[in-house]
């Protein structure tokens, strides 16, 4: 038996005429054309070419917000150090779609010591260092409580902390403890660049593992007022893609606008939020054949005439005795 025909599934045999069509010149016209507008638009929309922000530019520009953030990752109390999924087990942080958490799914898996990965084991790279060595090994033999007291002392004074014209740091270091030489050498050695190097450290031939470095440099505000002067803020609707002097990711403009959209722009679950409504979306678009309504819009529409305009003006021509233009 055969199947019924359906018009907006099944295409019938053309049995009209053809065309001749020069698909390698189209191709050709289309990349000409698509070359002009990328380059006249990278003249007039380019992304400035800024220089990529490192721990030693950020320590330079400004040792105190460095100094500040430095303290709350040796204290545990920074944003990464309380993340939760996939760098700690911090419990009740996740993000969560409905009465699920998809962050616990794979669970910590890429697990961050803030005080171990950025503090302490960068520092015990530094060679020769026996007055470091001692204050690294003080503060580790000592209680919780001990170790408490230490850093918010030294937190309390960086934030009174101000730095003179030569970029030298001035702050009360009184009852900080073994802090105030560990967080000096740490800003000395993020301002040398070796802090940088430290968080890259990898046992392959090639350092590609950007997390540490960048997680850090996400806990203090200096990044964030730079992308907030370039306007790269999420509220702010900004997209760069810092390669050089080119277009930024014009198409992340769907993504970034649900960002806009009551609930997730309020939500603290709005990352798996947005992600779960650009998966909905990406899915429609590929199963667009199969969905009855969506798949007739285009023969209800009638585009392709618009598109084929040429062909059926021949054919109306033909068919009314006339001559075809």
């Amino acid at each position: 038996m055969s199947r019924r025909f359906r018009p907006d599934r099944d295409v019938a045999e053309w049995a009209g005429p053809t065309v001749r069509y020069d698909l390698l010149k189209e191709v050709t016209v289309c990349f000409i054309v698509v070359a002009l507008l990328t380059v006249g638009f990278s003249i007039v929309f380019g992304s400035p070419d800024v220089k990529p922000v490192t721990l030693k530019s950020w320590s330079t520009a400004d040792p105190v917000d460095f100094v500040q953030t430095a303290i709350t990752e040796l204290a545990g109390t920074s944003p990464t150090a309380t993340y939760g999924p996939p760098y700690t087990t911090t419990p009740g942080v996740s993000q969560k779609l409905g009465p699920i958490s998809l962050e616990t799914i794979p669970g910590d898996r890429l697990h961050i010591d803030t005080t171990q990965d950025f503090v302490i084991h960068p520092l015990l790279t530094l060679p020769d260092e026996p007055a470091l060595d001692q204050a690294v090994a003080t503060y580790e033999s000592a209680s919780t409580t001990t170790q408490q007291r230490w850093t918010t002392a030294f937190g309390n004074a960086a934030a009174k902390a101000s730095v003179n014209s030569a970029g030298v740091l001035h702050m009360n270091f009184a009852g900080t403890g073994p802090t105030a030489t560990m967080m000096v050498d740490l800003l000395s050695m993020a301002r040398s660049g070796a802090l940088d190097g430290a968080l890259l450290a990898t046992p392959q031939l090639y350092g590609t593992d950007y997390t540490k470095p960048l997680l850090f440099l996400a806990d203090g505000t200096y990044m964030a007022d730079l992308a907030g002067a370039e306007h790269l803020h999420g509220s702010q609707w900004g997209m760069m893609n810092e390669t050089g002097n080119f277009p930024g990711q014009a198409w992340l403009w769907l993504y970034t606008m649900w960002y806009q959209v009551p609930p997730m722009n309020t939500s603290s679950s709005g990352d798996i939020e947005v992600w779960a409504i650009m998966m909905v979306l990406t899915l429609g678009l590929i199963l667009l054949p199969f969905i009855p309504v969506l798949r007739s819009i285009p023969r209800w529409t009638r585009i392709y005439r618009l598109i084929w305009r040429r062909h059926y003006r021949q054919q109306a021509g033909v068919a009314g005795g006339g001559r075809a233009t």
